[in-house]
């Protein structure tokens, strides 16, 4: 999985909301990422795929949650968030439009 070829499916893709603009503000990404990945492989991709140096990362499985619709139960889908410090200086330019 840690292929040059695969790092592209390590980050599925970067959540973008105003928390996370806000963070990345103080040198910080959030991404959702593989149920698969951990630190080092994140670490690996982020700094392949976009040329920084990565500080730390910080991982977190979000668990799926119960939801109602009418008479009809289900939850939503279980999956995993990085949060991605980069060294002081490093910035993720394609990441800095999307807000």
């Amino acid at each position: 999985m840690a292929d040059k070829k695969y790092y592209g499916d390590v980050l599925l893709r970067p959540l973008v909301t105003e928390k996370t603009v806000a963070a990345s503000e103080l040198n910080k990404y959030i991404f959702e990422v593989h149920k698969d990945a951990n630190k080092y492989i994140v670490k690996d991709a982020v700094e392949k795929l976009f040329n920084v140096k990565v500080d730390r990362v910080n991982i977190m499985n979000i668990k799926a949650k119960p939801k109602k619709r009418g008479v009809f139960v289900g939850k939503t889908r279980s999956w995993k968030k990085a949060v991605v410090t980069l060294v002081v200086g490093y910035r993720i330019k394609e990441l800095e439009g999307q807000h």
